[in-house]
This record gives C-alpha cells, structure tokens and sequence, in this order.
C-alpha cells in the first residue's frame, strides 16, 4: 500500500495482517491505513451473502494540496499505530452512506469530479473525529532508512518486485542491492528464493502443511514453479517430502 488509505466496510469481513499489526473489521466499520507498508488482506463474504467494501486513495498531492489551503504544520514525523479503526459517529456514517451510489455506478461521469470532493470530505471528518491524525495523515517526511535485516525477515514472504523492497525501506535500487549483499552475504532475489524454500521446508515438516496451502502465501507465482523450485533446492518435490 504506497498511498494512505481508508477503507469502509459495507459487507461481509475485512482482515489485515502486517508485520506488526492484525486487524479485522464488519460492517459499518472504517480503517485507516498507512501508506509504505506491506500487508496480507482477508475478504471474507458473509454467510449466504457477498463482501463488499469501500477503498479510499488519500494520495499525496491532495494531501499536501488540503495541508497547503488549511495551513496545516507538516514538519513532524508520525510515530502512532501505522493502521487505526475508526470510531463510527453520525457524519462519518452519513458519509459512509453517501458512497454507496458512487460504488454502485461507476461508469457515471459525475463520480470523477465528485470523486475528489469526496476525498477531501473524508479527510476533513477523519480529522474531526481524531484530531490527532493531522501527522498520521501530513506526514510527507521521506522514507528514512529502516532495519533491512529486520523488515527483510518479517516482510520476505511477499510477492512484491525487490525495486518495491528498495524503496519500503528507504533506499535506492542501487543502495539497497549494496547494503542487502552486506548483511546477507548474497543478492536480494536469490535471498528471497532461498529464504521462503527454508520456511517452505519448515512449514512441510513440522507442521505438515500441503504445499497447495502455502506456496502463494510464500511469494510464489504457481504451484508448479514452487515445486520445481523446491524440487531444484531439496531434491524431492514437496508433494513427495510431506509423505
């Protein structure tokens, strides 16, 4: 998630779970979400019914578009909760409520221009109802250099390009290659392959999971490029290893 976002639950389960956090939500229920982060969502339908929910962009420029009019300070850096459940009141239901036409019509021309409106109506009542989200929400201070080895560790299993690793924590392409190979002794995609075969390995034998159940949520694309992947590694296929 590079932007900061809002998220309105309408229907059915919403689940996230980061390094750090996990947090789930029903309907009628809005979470704040941080911008630079990794995560793991869940959607899950209610029972007999269907799962919908409403995704907020709060991009930058309009942020420090809002920050410039308003004359907000922008200067500190935020160091609250990188994801907050927000405390339902009678604007932000309305507002909530006021969504669902948008959603449900999409191809209309009006939502475009009253898009925008909407976004910046959402950030005045954010800041309404918790004043003390002006730095979680202006907070344009630039990535600074985080623990590689640590975030590295918990963030490894997610498929996302290593250019999106490099930026997450701070670096350039260039600095991240240079600074990975220092701490791990090797480049940045062969870590990752070798990293989530080891936990692969590790989740078949001690905890007797099928390989079917764990390669996406390991960073591998298909089954079949897991297992020949695990199969170059091993030896064995993983079918093969869990017998």
């Amino acid at each position: 998630m590079e932007h900061n976002t809002l998220v309105l639950q309408v229907s059915g389960r919403f689940s996230l779970e980061t390094a750090s956090q996990h947090i789930s939500m029903g309907s009628g229920e809005m979470l704040l979400i941080q911008k630079n982060q990794l995560g793991e969502l869940t959607k899950t339908p209610i029972e007999g019914g269907n799962y919908q929910t409403v995704v907020i962009s709060l991009q930058e420029d309009l942020l420090r578009q809002i920050a410039l009019e308003e004359q907000l300070e922008t200067g500190q850096k935020y160091m609250g909760p990188p994801n907050v459940l927000i405390p339902g009141n009678d604007f932000l239901r309305s507002f909530f409520q006021s969504l669902i036409p948008y959603v449900q019509h999409p191809e209309e021309r009006i939502t475009n221009t009253m898009g925008m409106l909407k976004v910046r109506e959402a950030v005045h009542l954010l800041l309404y109802t918790m004043p003390e989200l002006e730095a979680f929400l202006f907070d344009f201070s630039e990535p600074y250099k985080l623990d590689m080895e640590k975030f590295m560790l918990s963030n490894f299993h997610y498929n996302v390009p290593v250019e999106k690793f490099a930026r997450l924590t701070g670096r350039s392409l260039a600095g991240f290659k240079r600074d990975f190979q220092k701490i791990f002794g090797m480049a940045p995609r062969h870590w990752l392959q070798e990293r989530r075969l080891a936990e692969a390995r590790h989740l078949i034998e001690t905890k007797h999971k099928k390989p079917s159940a764990i390669y996406l949520d390991l960073g591998f694309e298909s089954l079949s490029h897991f297992s020949h992947s695990f199969k170059k590694k091993f030896g064995k296929a993983p079918t093969e290893w869990s017998i």
